[in-house]
């Protein structure tokens, strides 16, 4: 399945801010009424196929789906995107300019935790990772109406989390700044960009080798530290099929490019057996109701 934090790059994100163009062609009766649906609940449904690495450094790449819940209840948004799940307990209110964001984020690490995903054989030799379950908050604030139209918004965030299932038992900081806005009543786009910074048990459990993997990988051993582990950009669209955006089917695709530093791009699994520029692609469907 996921590793790092895919939702990321998932082109269902764009949705999370998706609203019409102004109305300069839509008429103020209409335009009133989308605003007061923009602030009100609302739930979006959708799955990709996502093409992405086989594992973090991989450069082998597979097919894989990307399921995505995303939506808004008495204010509160809440997001499952991938392999990642967040609620934001400030609520929000219609009309409103600034989004003050805080609550609490999860991320299930899959990283290397089935051998049969991994095509190369000296990778798959080092063995099987467990599961790692990363807990934590984020902090951010959303600005709507910068620049392209009233409704375009701007954010920006900053998250950390910690395994709590003493698979890697470090931390992660993910500062992210995301724009989102509409081209039209029926299509929206979005860009992102973000970068992690992890402590050094992630690099031991994950771009490390020890001497006896050495030996069954023919890798050779290498001990990573802890920094900033990547960067990285990425940029979305969606089209709805019927309705709007605030409603009915939309198809939605987009990709990212993220590139390993530091001590991370030199392990053996990502300089000799893999690469440090990764990349992802996912397209799909989407439903809001």
């Amino acid at each position: 399945m996921f590793h790092r934090g895919f939702a990321a790059a998932l082109p269902v994100a764009v949705l999370l801010a998706a609203a019409p163009a102004s109305a300069q062609t839509e008429g103020a009766a209409a335009n009133a009424d989308l605003a007061a649906k923009l602030g009100g609940d609302n739930v979006t449904v959708g799955v990709a196929g996502a093409y992405l690495p086989d594992y973090e450094g991989s450069n082998d790449y597979r097919f894989t789906p990307a399921p995505a819940v995303i939506g808004q209840f008495k204010g509160f948004a809440f997001s499952l995107i991938g392999n990642r799940a967040s609620i934001d307990l400030i609520p929000n209110r219609p009309g409103q300019t600034l989004d003050f964001q805080a609550g609490p984020i999860g991320v299930i690490n899959f990283n290397r935790t089935s051998r049969k995903n991994i095509d190369d054989p000296r990778v798959r030799a080092l063995g099987k990772i467990d599961t790692a379950i990363e807990l934590g908050g984020y902090v951010g604030i959303g600005k709507t109406g910068i620049i392209t139209s009233p409704y375009d918004k701007l954010s920006v965030s900053v998250s950390y989390r910690h395994d709590v299932s003493n698979v890697h038992d470090s931390g992660i900081w993910q500062p992210s700044i995301n724009y989102l806005t509409p081209l039209s009543r029926k299509a929206a786009v979005g860009l992102v960009a973000s970068a992690e910074h992890v402590e050094r048990g992630y690099g031991q459990t994950y771009f490390s080798i020890s001497p006896t993997q050495s030996m069954l990988s023919g890798l050779p051993t290498y001990n990573a530290r802890s920094g900033w582990k990547d960067y990285q950009v990425g940029g979305f669209f969606t089209y709805s099929l019927t309705g709007d955006l605030l409603h009915g089917v939309k198809l939605v695709a987009g990709g990212s490019y993220s590139r390993l530093l530091n001590s991370y791009s030199y392990s053996p699994i990502v300089r000799t057996a893999g690469n440090p520029n990764q990349w992802i692609g996912a397209a799909g469907l989407a439903y809001t109701f």
